[in-house]
């Protein structure tokens, strides 16, 4: 059977001499295909070039992948501030509708960063700006002159829902992470559980409620040293798992059609 397709959400970059790209980390697909065993695929996110209803019957999962640009704070009915960073708004027309119709078809998807972002947006939730401005909170970002090794080392604690969906992949309920966000959750959405904290009180990792598929998202990189990190192996091989089964499944539907 061949590998499933994972369709890797890309970011909008402008390069040195102003050339643009649309850019993925290759950590992101060296993940993919050496753990999750799919096959990565860059999607060129804005709707000037693919539609949601495309990239839904292309891939069989979505992997919505960090990124230095913030979801535009529209989203959530909230006015741009300087706190808010940079946007990129084309990104948000892709992937906040792709993740409402992935939920409702059972269509699996990780989030990392950005994209714990924006699941909890698509899903009618809210964000800070900043959360080390908040008062209690540590600085979640990177250390900015660090190499990348210590840019992506285990800085913090996670801490699960005892029984829940995380403990029951990784078989802990507590966990080492790597930080290098600046926004985080501020009001989950309605249907986004909050399954696992940091320290500081920080949301960590999520799911949606009665979601027929695989809906995990996590606010640090596991994306980083996936194939030797215990913790970051589990959630890839687990998403990899999840979009084995929905290929299967579509193909079985397919010919029985």
């Amino acid at each position: 059977m061949k590998r499933p397709t994972i369709g890797i959400i890309a970011n909008y970059n402008t390069l040195e001499g102003g050339y643009t790209i649309h850019a993925g980390g290759v950590m992101n697909s060296e993940a993919i295909s050496n753990v999750a065993r799919c096959m990565p695929l860059l999607i060129p996110t804005s709707p000037k070039y693919v539609t949601v209803d495309e990239l839904l019957e292309t891939c069989d999962g979505f992997l919505f992948t960090g990124g230095r640009p913030n979801v535009h704070p529209s989203e959530y009915g909230e006015e741009a501030t300087a706190a808010h960073g940079d946007f990129d708004q084309c990104r948000d027309e892709i992937t906040l509708p792709l993740i409402r119709a992935c939920v409702e078809r059972g269509q699996p998807f990780f989030g990392i960063c950005r994209g714990f972002q924006e699941v909890n947006v698509a899903m009618g939730g809210t964000l800070y700006p900043e959360i080390r401005d908040l008062e209690g909170r540590m600085n979640h970002r990177m250390p900015p002159d660090a190499t990348i090794e210590e840019k992506f080392a285990l800085r913090h604690c996670v801490r699960f829902t005892e029984g829940g969906v995380f403990e029951s992949i990784l078989g802990d309920a507590n966990v080492m992470t790597n930080t290098l966000h600046g926004q985080g959750i501020k009001d989950a959405g309605p249907r986004v559980v909050v399954d696992g904290y940091a320290d500081d009180g920080t949301p960590e990792a999520t799911y949606i409620r009665d979601a027929p598929g695989f809906t995990l998202a996590v606010q640090w990189h596991p994306e980083y040293n996936a194939g030797n990190d215990p913790v970051s192996r589990a959630l890839f091989e687990g998403f990899g798992d999840a979009v084995r089964d929905w290929a299967r499944a579509r193909s079985y539907a397919l010919k029985s059609a």
